[in-house]
């Protein structure tokens, strides 16, 4: 078992009309005068933002508004939240939506004191000293963004998409109303389905197999986010199988499904340079990537694919052969992702085949053109990405 550290700092608010504490919340931790961050119509259309300007109204609190966050974040939205911040004195960022605004904020609060672009935090060329504090209104469970310490943003020129992740991220309280998602299209509760479960496989399928409680609790997260979220396909409405996604989410991304092993990451380094150059949503990419990822490395530890098909998947345990369940198991996950909706290869993903330009050109941004490697089941090169890529065109 690894050493580990464990921090979850953030004061949660779960359960219906916790909306109504976000005044309070600003307050207590003290904040006098709010970013109000959203992303497009749906929480001016609901009704959400308006409720959330009342009550900080009713509290007292100043607020200045910037909607406009699309998925995939940009990096000219963040800088222009950090002028407004620097202009109006503004000394708290609340998100109002799902991580794409979280993480906004979140970029927001690393760049507001710096003295060089924001952008030279994720690409490693500066150190933010000093942050703003960060709430949110959680209205897409998905990203775990919510209680993690990491942001990823996306920088326009070149398609590139870069994350930057430190402790002072994690939002100081998060209002969690499971209500607040009833109105998800069926692709986006899909896609935060996947999110989230791929948040506790990378954790999850390590080297490490002596940390027993960590890896009984993420099959569990896993086991009932797959169930869940089918029940919510059915009926949107259903308070507690959202319910049960929604806590999921915050689990499976606040490091309590990795205590004690060493996570991978690479399926999410993949996917990142697919959704930089294709602009799809990160939980379909990751459905696109992952069967392939899964079949190139699940040499690195049968046992573990194994078990995750017998535990997770529930394919019947070939006792002769660990690798035919493991085989089985990738193939369980590929015909559930099938079954809600999403995409198994890229093909499935964009409606066409990739090119080796393609490939190459993905190949080179996730390694850094051959300087990095990604990974820790089995640590890729530049050649491993692009025949996993190659795998998975479809």
């Amino acid at each position: 078992m690894k050493n580990f550290k464990y921090y979850a700092p953030t004061y949660v608010a779960f359960g219906r009309d916790t909306e109504k504490k976000v005044g309070e919340l600003v307050r207590r931790f003290g904040g006098t005068k709010v970013l109000l961050h959203y992303g497009g119509q749906s929480a001016v259309k609901s009704g959400l933002l308006g409720k959330v300007e009342q009550y900080l109204q009713e509290a007292g609190i100043e607020y200045v508004k910037l909607g406009g966050v699309v998925p995939n974040p940009r990096v000219s939205k963040v800088r222009e939240g950090i002028e407004i911040c620097k202009r109006e004195g503004i000394d708290f960022l609340l998100a109002v939506g799902g991580g794409s605004v979280i993480d906004s904020c979140k970029a927001i609060s690393s760049g507001r004191y710096l003295d060089c672009d924001v952008w030279d935090l994720y690409t490693r060329k500066a150190v933010a000293t000093q942050y703003m504090p960060i709430g949110c209104v959680l209205t897409i469970p998905a990203a775990g963004s919510e209680m993690s310490d990491g942001s990823v943003i996306t920088n326009e020129d070149g398609g590139l998409k870069k994350d930057y992740c430190v402790d002072e991220f994690r939002c100081k309280f998060a209002i969690m109303n499971p209500e607040l998602t009833y109105t998800l299209p069926a692709w986006q509760t899909a896609c935060g389905a996947v999110d989230i479960m791929m948040h506790t496989m990378e954790r999850y399928f390590s080297k490490d197999d002596d940390m027993e409680i960590t890896n009984a609790v993420a099959e569990t997260v896993l086991r009932t986010v797959k169930e869940q979220v089918r029940l919510v396909l059915d009926n949107p409405t259903d308070y507690n199988s959202r319910a049960q996604i929604m806590w999921a989410g915050s689990l499976a991304h606040n490091d309590l499904t990795g205590c004690g092993t060493t996570g991978d990451w690479a399926t999410h380094c993949l996917e990142h340079e697919l959704s930089g150059m294709f602009d799809v949503s990160h939980g379909a990419g990751l459905a696109a990537m992952w069967g392939s990822w899964a079949r190139y490395t699940c040499s690195e530890n049968i046992t573990r694919f194994a078990r995750f098909a017998v535990n997770v998947m529930g394919v019947t345990n070939d006792f002769k052969s660990a690798e035919k369940t493991a085989e089985a198991g990738i193939r369980a996950m590929e015909q559930f992702y099938h079954s809600i909706g999403m995409p198994t290869s890229i093909k499935e993903l964009i409606g066409r085949d990739i090119t080796e330009a393609e490939i190459a050109e993905m190949a080179d941004k996730c390694s850094n053109y051959g300087k990095s490697t990604v990974g820790a089941l089995k640590v890729l090169t530049r050649n491993d990405m692009a025949e996993i890529y190659r795998m998975a065109k479809g």
